[in-house]
């Protein structure tokens, strides 16, 4: 997959721009704060309509304007694609696929898929699991429609939920809804949990390979899925799986109310990782968990190739300079292939990569050099 052309209207602290890029590398350099994250942000939003730091999409419009424009040109599974965003501030967003307007976010899977490595990442094993959740939902909203349209479902039902155990005892009548939510959060909380636990699997055939690779042997990587506790086989079918939530459900409701919290569902999901069969959250080393979320990182990348056939597009957002020389090694020997957007503050860190183009940011514009 290739991005060809992009451009931005009003988009975090682009006014305009306009850029065409080289097939295989890309380095975007310049001072800090000055745009270079922003605009590999315009890239993944691009190819699953999330963003990994914005929680909404008014927060990457323009302070001072009210809707934002962003417009990739690609070339995807032999096609050539025109994708197009459109951010409103308070009224949602429209997205575009060759001029027609799609209904969700969903029906992007598959037209445009890209792999952000960036240095809060290199904390993603340490991190609480809701950084681990983010990591699995990025990906596979990529991948699978349904898997999109139901994260999206479940997050408002969440919400809905939440409110309701919040406010039940001012206000009793809302209990009478809790039923329904609590069936449709079951039945969306199931689609997320087994393609969770089938992309955990095709995680476990790469990661830990490339983790005994990185490692020169000396470790082993094992991944697990922790979820629902009645959910014996996370691999099922949504069906049985729906079965184990309802189960679970009922055998905490009591505990919701008087809690008023939402305590049963997938939202609490965590993705664990083990070195040496041992928690790498709580027991590996800084170094250790560096190379274990490269080693995930890398093995979404092949995941994606897997799948479409294409390499995905790699942003590394300024990520070589937080790695020690053999890491940089490692990671620019393993992104052979498809197209690379890199980012840093010295053109100079080019090396080790050969060819491409440079562009210059500096306070949201592309200079000449």
């Amino acid at each position: 997959m290739i991005l060809n052309r992009l451009e931005l209207d009003f988009f975090r602290n682009y006014p305009h721009l306009e850029a065409d890029f080289d097939l295989r590398v890309n380095l975007i350099y310049g001072d800090n704060a000055q745009g270079k994250t922003n605009l590999l942000e315009a890239v993944a939003y691009l190819s699953s309509a999330r963003s990994h730091r914005a929680r909404y999409d008014r927060e990457m419009i323009l302070l001072g304007v009210d809707a934002a424009f962003l417009k990739g040109e690609l070339s995807s599974r032999g096609r050539d694609f025109t994708l197009e965003a459109k951010l409103f501030l308070g009224k949602g967003r429209q997205l575009y696929s060759n001029g027609v307007r799609l209904k969700t976010a969903g029906e992007l899977a598959g037209i445009f898929t890209t792999v952000l490595f960036c240095p809060e990442d290199l904390s993603l094993v340490r991190a609480g699991g809701a950084e681990r959740r983010k990591f699995l939902d990025l990906a596979i909203c990529q991948l699978r429609p349904r898997y999109a349209q139901a994260l999206g479902e479940y997050n408002r039902l969440y919400d809905h939920k939440t409110r309701i155990l919040r406010d039940w005892p001012e206000n009793p009548s809302l209990l009478q809804t809790l039923d329904d939510f609590n069936l449709r959060m079951a039945q969306t909380g199931a689609i997320l949990i087994h393609y969770r636990a089938h992309f955990i699997r095709r995680l476990s055939e790469h990661a830990p390979a490339i983790h005994r690779e990185f490692s020169g042997g000396r470790e082993e990587l094992a991944l697990g899925y922790e979820t629902v506790s009645t959910v014996d086989d996370p691999l099922a079918p949504p069906r049985t799986i729906l079965d184990r939530l309802l189960a679970h459900q009922e055998s905490h409701r009591q505990a919701e109310l008087d809690a008023r919290q939402c305590l049963s569902g997938p939202h609490k999901d965590d993705l664990a990782v083990l070195i040496a069969g041992q928690s790498a959250r709580t027991y590996a080393s800084q170094g250790q968990v560096r190379t274990a979320a490269l080693s995930l990182k890398l093995a979404q990348r092949e995941i994606f190739q897997e799948e479409t056939g294409e390499w995905p597009v790699l942003l590394l957002d300024d990520v070589l300079s937080e790695l020690d020389s053999r890491r940089q090694a490692f990671v620019l020997n393993h992104i052979r292939g498809g197209q690379v957007f890199i980012t840093c503050c010295e053109e100079e860190k080019l090396e080790g990569l050969e060819g491409g183009r440079a562009f210059h940011i500096r306070d949201g514009s592309i200079l000449m050099d």
